[in-house]
């Protein structure tokens, strides 16, 4: 905003040419005039600081906006970002709850196959040790027993059990069939498996055709026995031959002939016991 003074002194021009005012007066009008002109300038100028001011605020302002417009861009980004973890963090929770609950049911089955092959490696060992005291000292000198991975093997040599070259049993070996029997018809929750072995010396009867015929021969005579004779149930019991290919020593050597020459009785859990534990596994979703 500029003042201007032009009219001032043009009244101050015709007053003096007209003799209106004395020269006292005349100098006051030009020392007014003088300090109009004075405060005018000082006017303008703090006028144009002014603009100066103003436009620098405009500036500030308008810088301002920018960056809030863009903090609040950020913070809508930064919320959408914090609902996303949110959501994905209830979402984790719930898996991992699931999780926790799988591995707590499993570690409870695990624990059942535990304490279950617990039971079985003692009620095995029970069975070993009332089977061995049972049998005579010349007894076990034909028979050995052993647990092997859950299962009873008991091995028989041949000279015990059968007629020399025949699958017929022995008188010598009803006494310690029996023995056995008992201990089978005790542990009644268990399947018998009667298996015949060989050495590699080919067979020469006439009626049995190799060492499989032979094998499997003497296994059922076993079985057999077991049943008819000791009253063994006989849907607890296999017959099966493996001929010479099952051997426990070399057969290069006579000794060694002899201990591949033998029928062994494995005692086993039941298969369908077996099935059990697997069905009682804890179901995945």
């Amino acid at each position: 905003m500029k003042l201007s003074i032009i009219p001032v002194a043009l009244l101050s021009i015709v007053l003096v040419s007209q003799g209106c005012v004395s020269k006292k007066e005349y100098g006051a009008l030009q020392t007014s005039y003088a300090d109009l002109q004075t405060r005018n300038s000082d006017l303008n100028k703090k006028y144009q600081e002014n603009q100066r001011e103003l436009s620098s605020v405009n500036s500030r302002a308008k810088s301002l906006e920018e960056q809030l417009a863009s903090e609040r861009s950020n913070l809508t980004a930064l919320q959408a970002a914090l609902d996303k973890c949110l959501t994905s963090t209830s979402q984790g929770n719930v898996n991992v709850s699931k999780l926790v609950d799988e591995i707590n049911a499993s570690n409870k089955y695990i624990q059942h196959l535990i304490n279950t092959k617990n039971k079985s490696d003692s009620l095995n060992m029970v069975l070993t040790n009332n089977l061995t005291r049972s049998l005579s000292r010349e007894e076990l000198k034909d028979v050995d027993v052993q647990v092997l991975k859950g299962v009873v093997y008991i091995s028989l040599s041949d000279n015990m059990l059968y007629k020399s070259g025949s699958y017929e049993i022995s008188d010598q070996a009803g006494e310690t069939l029996n023995k056995i029997a008992k201990i089978i018809k005790d542990y009644s929750d268990y399947d018998v498996l009667i298996e015949g072995n060989t050495d590699n010396v080919p067979i020469t009867k006439t009626n049995i055709r190799n060492n499989w015929d032979l094998s499997a021969l003497r296994a059922s005579s076993v079985v057999q026995s077991l049943q008819n004779t000791y009253g063994v149930e006989p849907k607890r019991l296999t017959a099966g031959g493996r001929g010479e290919f099952n051997p426990v020593a070399s057969n290069d050597t006579e000794a060694g002939k002899i201990k591949n020459r033998r029928t062994q009785i494995i005692i086993t859990p039941k298969l369908d016991q077996f099935m059990e534990l697997i069905d009682k596994a804890p179901e995945t979703k």
